[in-house]
């Protein structure tokens, strides 16, 4: 044993070496293509109108960021549900101080609110959501993850693009090839714009013939504004409220791309949440959406299906009498949506039918523009209307708790192909198509269509395809 270890240390230290060697080759060689692809980017880069001395200066600024490379094609590891997406950017302390920076800068703000008809609570929201109102800007060199990405990502005609953009950027003089610093994505500055949409909606707002969105609010705020002023802002229209829905909602309604007038919504029962006691300023009032709901049971032979049943059916009662000894002394309706809204209107269950509902308009499709994540985007509107010392989030306490993992959902979108209903090609994200799917088998099982990808409804899904097997 003791002539063993010698040979066996030996033995590992000829494999780390070799394993050293090939990470160093591999290195070496992807630094190489990495120096030939930039020269390759070089005359499209001048012949797109960029100058000589930008375009050399770039190329010899980058250089290959291997992490950049890393995140980029690492999955997450949670789908978060939306009141834990919510609760962990939004709480008492960015609400307060998001209440403070609009006081700061209210007659900048009131001045880019009047010319761009965006609400000024909404662009400090933003800029909370971004960057913390402008703590965490990112510390990446941006040229050289633009370049990286553009070498060797997911979207490498998309990158390519953001790089000549940044290039022009530099071009104009509205910043120096060592100054551009963000996000590994590429986004920089209060509002972490992308250098194309930099291009196209940046605005010279204090007129010093520079913009500068990382270190000028007032270009900050203007270019924001800007963007969602042309992505179709409507002035004075709402973007999004919270709604209690009937007991004998068509849970299948609830879609983000399914509009409706809102008076035929008025007309299912569905009421506007009109005022909350303030109270805590993190708190989740319990669900006001959970109201009772039978729901059909099906045949003796799927007994997993009669116990989640079963289940779901207490749950909803307990739900029931939370709301009827609770919500009724918090809460206020009005039998009337806001006449300042768009005509047509979506309802979103973000957290499934247990958690709460919201109503949104064409203004919540500017903050889709913005960021296409339903979560991101009501919780940017609601972080907005808690700046404005408006109504928290009261749906939810009764919303199911636990995330699917990245691979659960992927799990999930191969188990609705295999029972039938088209998820798509499997990725690990629940789009539409996904979405579709899922209310498709709720349906088929009689459940609540709400399209919501959950734990339980992965383990009714695979104990459904079990129990097939077994037939």
């Amino acid at each position: 044993m003791l002539t063993l270890i010698p040979v066996l240390s030996i033995r590992i230290l000829s494999i780390l070496t070799i394993l050293g060697f090939v990470l160093y080759s591999n290195v070496v060689l992807a630094q190489d293509d990495f120096v030939t692809w930039a020269d390759t980017l070089k005359q499209e880069a001048i012949e797109s109108g960029i100058s000589e001395a930008t375009v050399t200066a770039t190329l010899n600024h980058i250089e290959l960021l291997p992490d950049v490379i890393e995140m980029d094609h690492s999955q997450p590891e949670f789908i978060s549900p939306f009141l834990d997406y919510y609760t962990q950017r939004v709480d008492a302390r960015k609400i307060a101080r998001g209440r403070e920076l609009l006081s700061l800068y209210d007659a900048l703000l009131n001045k880019i609110e009047a010319q761009y008809g965006v609400p000024k609570a909404l662009l400090v929201a933003f800029w909370g959501m971004e960057t913390n109102f402008g703590d965490y800007q990112g510390n990446i060199d941006t040229l050289s993850a633009l370049a990286t990405l553009a070498y060797d990502g997911r979207r490498v005609g998309f990158f390519r693009n953001q790089l000549l953009d940044a290039m022009r950027i530099i071009d104009s003089g509205d910043a120096r090839v060592t100054e551009l610093r963000g996000s590994w994505a590429g986004a920089f500055g209060n509002m972490q714009f992308m250098p194309s949409t930099f291009m196209a909606y940046a605005v010279d707002a204090d007129g010093d013939n520079h913009i500068d969105i990382v270190n000028s609010m007032s270009d900050a705020f203007a270019s924001a504004a800007n963007y969602l002023s042309q992505a179709g802002w409507h002035d004075g229209e709402l973007a999004m409220i919270e709604v209690y829905l009937p007991h004998d909602f068509k849970w299948k309604n609830a879609q983000l791309n399914l509009r409706k007038p809102v008076g035929d919504w008025e007309k299912m029962g569905v009421r506007y949440i009109a005022e909350v006691a303030d109270a805590d300023e993190r708190g989740l009032m319990p669900s006001v959406i959970t109201v009772k709901h039978e729901i059909t049971k099906k045949s003796k032979s799927r007994k997993h299906a009669h116990s989640f049943h079963k289940k779901t059916s207490m749950k909803n009662r307990q739900a029931s009498q939370l709301y009827s000894s609770t919500m009724v002394q918090s809460i206020s309706y009005t039998s009337a949506i806001p006449k300042n809204v768009s005509v047509q209107a979506a309802i979103l269950l973000p957290q499934g039918w247990r958690g709460p509902a919201f109503m949104v308009f064409d203004n919540f499709d500017v903050v889709m523009d913005w960021n296409h994540s339903v979560n991101y985007a009501l919780s940017v509107v609601q972080l907005a209307k808690r700046i404005n010392h408006e109504s928290r989030i009261v749906g939810g306490q009764s919303a199911e708790a636990g995330a699917l993992t990245f691979q659960q959902m992927f799990e999930l979108q191969d188990s609705l192909n295999q029972r039938g209903f088209d998820s798509g090609e499997p990725d690990g994200f629940p789009g539409l198509q996904t979405q579709a799917a899922v209310r498709a088998y709720q349906l088929s099982q009689h459940l609540p269509a709400d399209g919501y990808a959950s734990p339980s409804l992965l383990n009714g899904l695979l104990s459904d395809l079990h129990e097939q097997k077994l037939e």
